[in-house]
């Protein structure tokens, strides 16, 4: 193997000197200002993403703190609105109910003044529904007229001048 023969080593160094030099200037000029400003700008580009997805978690923060908001706003309204709407049908419940009770108590009172005019008309002439009735019992009964005087003095003891 030539590389390992000591007499070609000066040739070896000399160019491997050349060529490492030639292949630093290329390097250290060509590709690796190119990848240094590849990374810069992707460091530049991926900062940038990092300052723009932050920007948009504060962004989403803020809506959804004002989904909430709202939601929270919409819920009270509507509870209020539901109680209002309970209020007002409890008013008319009550309205409806007084006017019921009215009506009925106007009713019941129609239906006693009834009740009392008849009752008091019965009793009125259940005195002469007796006296007819003893009259003409007793003239069956002893086969003789009894006079309506006596009968209706009768009747007047016997119901205790209820009539």
């Amino acid at each position: 193997m030539p590389q390992f023969d000591p007499s070609t080593w000066v040739s070896q160094i000399f160019w491997l000197i050349i060529t490492f030099g030639v292949l630093y200037f290329l390097l250290s000029k060509l590709a690796l200002p190119r990848l240094a400003s590849i990374l810069e700008e992707r460091e530049n580009r991926v900062s940038g993403d990092l300052e723009k997805a932050e920007r948009l978690k504060q962004e989403a923060e803020e809506v959804l703190a004002d989904y909430q908001k709202a939601i929270a706003d919409a819920r009270t309204s509507a509870l209020a609105a539901l109680k209002e709407s309970a209020d007002k049908i409890a008013a008319t419940g009550a309205k409806r109910q007084a006017e019921f009770d009215a009506q009925l108590k106007e009713k019941v009172q129609i239906a006693e003044d009834k009740i009392s005019v008849a009752r008091t008309e019965a009793l009125s002439h259940i005195k002469d529904v007796a006296t007819e009735v003893a009259s003409a019992a007793a003239g069956k009964l002893l086969g003789a007229d009894v006079t309506e005087a006596k009968v209706s003095k009768a009747v007047d003891e016997v119901l205790g001048g209820r009539g």
